[in-house]
């Protein structure tokens, strides 16, 4: 029944605080999306972000939906009742705009499927004057959109606290004066880091790789990216308090964004850079706030132990009378004052991200963690009161060798040793992820591992490690992983896949519908891109890196050379001499 429906998503609404809901008709309705679970949606911090942005403004209503968990949806489907939204129980279709946000490939499934249950066309070209204009932002938007771009009408390209402001009054003052879709469309792809794929034509050529991107009279060849310089501008903390989610007993706080160590994997490195902090006192103003709702704060950001006042708001957090949690550290950087915080915290695991357990493959990654400042890391926490060590290890990296995946083996081994050595009779838990490249890092050019080496490495170190008293692998399934990895470089023909693997069950039938649009996993995953001559998917977007930047990094992955941190007055990249340039 319909009405049983609206009960769950009124029960979900008054079990929160910090919701907005305004009388109907008051302001105009903006859909906030996030296409995953309630549960998982309302743990990311952005999402929260943008819903606060939107309803900060006079003119607008953002109301938040979510894709129905499994034993809801069947009931959406058996009485063909749209998806509604939490604070009104309005129908997605009813809106004139609707906003996704994007942080997970695998969530494209999703996008099809909250599409189709909430009656909007799924195609953008199949939208009509009277359809909602549906818009994208997050990571995954800004990185490489071309996946899902017959889906959007628009993406958001970069952080969206600003950007989202000038699309809504472009979008008002169009509407208001009759102005047709396509004129706004148009209006909007004028916005500096709006990128509006229908003004875009890609032509490929016979083997399956592009020939040309060109644009309509009009729009700019390239679409920056938008960032914010200035972070205490805006807040960026929990702004919705609910238990039904991952992070129910903690206020999140943003303490920083972008990260400078330039590790040549991590697409957040470089599509975020360049690495802004917080200041104290605005971070001190938020730990009180979080007071009122919470007896914990999560605090958020790249690497939280390189917050240059970590310590100071180490002690802020403690003296307010609150725990705290992180979402990353670093070994490198970790401090007594932070570990010890999170011992009083409770906490019962540190995490470390070695990424590799070879030097030489660390090099090659440019993770400068060496395995002193791992011990170091390990001792702190233990004598601290922590007992149990989570390691982050990536399979499959760039030039990878057997002698890499023994010394992963070796690598845990000895630290258990190590932590036994102290007293410590915690359990050592390794965090096993096939790499993926990413575009916009120096290894976009990169082919995949084989996903048969994968699995054999894989199996090789459970095996290994298996008899290993207190050590656990945990290993991601390799198959999701390299369906991410077509996802993550794809062009606009996965798009057709998209809605074809929906009809067959979403990621299960997508290499049949991979099948069925002609396209080989193959050509996405091991292929070798030549930096020189191919024009990759993404090649529109501009992150602001200076042209030869990532090519000359791919060198120094190859040389197995370092490359040193952001430094203040540094134009290495290119990102801050043009930020210069532009103030």
């Amino acid at each position: 029944m319909t009405w049983q429906l609206k009960e769950k998503l009124q029960k979900t609404l008054a079990e929160e605080q910090g919701a907005m809901v305004f009388p109907p008709g008051s302001r105009r309705g903006f859909a906030l999306v996030y296409p995953n679970t309630y549960h998982v949606g309302m743990s990311n911090l952005g999402f929260q972000i943008i819903y606060q942005q939107v309803n900060s403004r006079g003119d607008t209503a953002c109301e938040r939906l979510f894709l129905p968990d499994r034993k809801t949806e069947p009931e959406y489907i058996r009485t063909n009742t749209p998806l509604m939204t939490i604070e009104t129980q309005r129908p997605l279709y009813g809106f004139s705009l609707i906003g996704f946000a994007l942080t997970f490939e695998m969530d494209y499934f999703n996008v099809v499927s909250i599409l189709q249950l909430g009656k909007v066309p799924v195609l953008a070209a199949d939208r009509g004057e009277k359809d909602p204009l549906v818009i994208a932002g997050g990571p995954c938007a800004t990185f490489n959109p071309e996946p899902l771009a017959d889906l959007f009408d628009v993406f958001i390209i970069g952080e969206g606290e600003e950007i989202i402001h000038e699309i809504l009054d472009v979008y008002y003052q169009a509407r208001d004066n009759n102005i047709s879709r396509q004129e706004i469309l148009f209006q909007i792809a004028q916005i500096p880091g709006a990128y509006v794929p229908c003004f875009y034509q890609v032509e490929y050529k016979a083997d399956g790789t592009i020939k040309k991107v060109s644009c309509s009279e009009g729009v700019p060849q390239h679409v920056q990216r938008r960032w914010i310089q200035e972070l205490d501008q805006y807040e960026a903390q929990t702004v919705v308090v609910t238990p039904n989610t991952e992070f129910k007993d903690m206020f999140l706080i943003e303490v920083a964004r972008g990260c400078g160590r330039h590790c040549r994997f991590c697409m957040a490195g470089y599509c975020y850079r360049n690495p802004r902090v917080r200041s104290l006192k605005t971070l001190e103003a938020a730990v009180v706030k979080a007071k009122a709702y919470r007896s914990k704060v999560g605090l958020m950001g790249a690497a939280i132990s390189d917050y240059p006042e970590i310590d100071s708001l180490c002690n802020i957090i403690l003296e307010q009378g609150m725990h705290m949690s992180v979402a990353s550290l670093r070994a490198d950087t970790l401090t007594l004052d932070l570990v010890s915080a999170l011992a009083v915290s409770k906490h019962r695991t540190i995490t470390l991200a070695p990424e590799a357990a070879s030097i030489r493959l660390r090099k090659v990654i440019n993770k400068t963690i060496t395995d002193e400042h791992l011990f170091n890391s390990i001792k702190m926490a233990v004598n601290a009161g922590i007992p149990h060590i989570r390691l982050y290890i990536m399979i499959g990296l760039p030039y990878e060798e057997d002698e890499d995946i023994e010394e992963i083996v070796t690598m845990a081994i000895t630290i258990k040793e190590y932590m036994e050595s102290l007293g410590s009779r915690g359990r050592l838990t390794l965090s096993i992820n096939p790499f993926i490249p990413k575009p916009f890092t120096p290894f976009q050019w990169m082919p995949m591992t084989q996903v048969s080496v994968v699995e054999k490495r894989l199996k090789y170190i459970s095996s290994s490690l298996r008899q290993q008293r207190g050590i656990e692998v945990l290993v991601e399934s390799p198959k999701e992983a390299y369906i991410q990895g077509v996802l993550a470089r794809g062009d606009r023909r996965l798009s057709a896949v998209l809605l074809d693997a929906h009809e067959k069950g979403g990621s299960k039938g997508f290499k049949q519908a991979m099948k069925k649009n002609m396209l080989r996993e193959e050509d996405y995953l091991y292929r070798q891109r030549e930096p020189e001559s191919e024009i990759l998917p993404w090649k529109v977007l501009d992150m602001g890196l200076d042209s030869l930047y990532l090519e000359r990094e791919l060198e120094e992955a190859k040389k197995e050379e370092f490359t040193a941190p952001c430094a203040q007055g540094c134009t290495r990249c290119g990102i801050c001499k043009k930020a210069d340039r532009s103030v």
